[in-house]
């Protein structure tokens, strides 16, 4: 039976947070508030996302998502702004004793079909794209195999391409959003249309259900994109903190941190724009790091890694949205509940 967003007992999407955050024990928590949780397959093996598929199995029998990152086309001309990048960073790689790893202009895909057939084989109830679109006969197959397809965009002309390749859904990404914007277009200059502005757009052309994302994070902003059209709303930043999230303490701590009082979108942890906590890093790297993504993205790993271990949150990819001092300490269940309850009575 296909997933239908109607059927949501609580219309609140568990943002899909790659890098660790999306714990299959998270997923299972929302859907226990009646809301929908989503794994991260980004930056994951075929293997390991079929773990956590099995996994998440075990622990909620109601329906989850899985996201995919859309692998870009490889960028010869990247690697010499790359490598100049390499050389800025070498202090801060000798501050935790790394090499960091000389760019290659290799093709990255992110395991992509391996990914397509694992879920081939084992679908899930939603499958969702950021980055880009799939190929109609990716859609079309998965659909067979019985998921709910959903595709990540970021303007007006994403929604109706989306549309067009023939995805069940949306998510309508804001520019507030906490972590990597959605944008197809790595090069594209990012648009800052207000939310319920481009939700507003969208609706107006596009016959799909609507799922709004983007510096979401009491429940007067659901109802607000709820009573603007949206068939639910997706959150991330609000259960970085949950106590079933996989990230970071580091990451966790810094959100409540009085350091860190503003966000910025940067390209400097992985060569595409994604909006964090402003810290050293960003001011120093961010006017000089290419846009070369996921080359960026695989020279800095070892020392966001590093960082994370050493509690070092000055030179780590702290993601967040813009509403990130409302992440709170608490199971993920109970803020789900609590965010639907003042959601019903804003409605009010």
């Amino acid at each position: 039976m296909f997933f239908r967003f109607d059927e949501l007992a609580v219309p609140i999407v568990q943002s899909p947070m790659a890098g660790g955050a999306s714990t299959p024990e998270l997923v299972a928590a929302v859907n226990s508030a009646g809301g929908l949780g989503f794994l991260a397959a980004g930056y994951r093996s075929a293997q390991g996302m079929r773990e956590q598929l099995v996994r998440t199995r075990e622990l909620t029998s109601r329906p989850f998502g899985v996201n995919l990152f859309v692998p870009g086309i490889p960028d010869p001309s990247a690697v010499d702004a790359v490598g100049a990048y390499r050389e800025q960073l070498r202090g801060e790689a000798d501050r935790f004793g790394l090499t960091l790893p000389v760019p290659g202009a290799g093709a990255d895909d992110d395991g992509w079909e391996e990914k397509i057939e694992v879920l081939l084989r084992e679908p899930a109830p939603l499958v969702s794209f950021t980055f880009g679109l799939p190929t109609p006969t990716v859609v079309e197959s998965l659909q067979r195999a019985g998921s709910h397809l959903v595709a990540t965009v970021t303007t007006l002309a994403e929604a109706v391409a989306a549309e067009a390749v023939g995805v069940d859904s949306l998510c309508v990404q804001g520019p507030l959003a906490g972590g990597h914007r959605a944008t197809h277009d790595i090069a594209a200059r990012p648009q800052d249309v207000p939310l319920l502005d481009l939700l507003a757009s969208v609706r107006a052309r596009v016959q799909l259900p609507l799922i709004a994302a983007g510096g979401l994070g009491t429940g007067a902003d659901v109802a607000a994109v709820l009573g603007a059209g949206a068939c639910a709303a997706q959150l991330g930043t609000l259960y970085l903190r949950a106590e079933e999230s996989g990230a970071s303490r580091t990451h966790q701590d810094a959100l409540v941190d009085a350091r860190f009082t503003a966000t910025a979108v940067t390209r400097a942890f992985s060569g595409r724009p994604a909006r964090g906590l402003r810290n050293h890093f960003v001011d120093a790297y961010d006017a000089t790091a290419p846009s070369a993504y996921p080359h960026v993205h695989h020279l800095t790993r070892a020392l966001r890694a590093a960082a994370a271990e050493a509690g070092d949150a000055e030179r780590l990819h702290l993601w967040a949205g813009a509403r990130h001092r409302l992440a709170r300490s608490a199971p993920a269940a109970e803020i789900t509940r609590t965010l639907w309850e003042e959601t019903l009575a804003a409605r009010h």
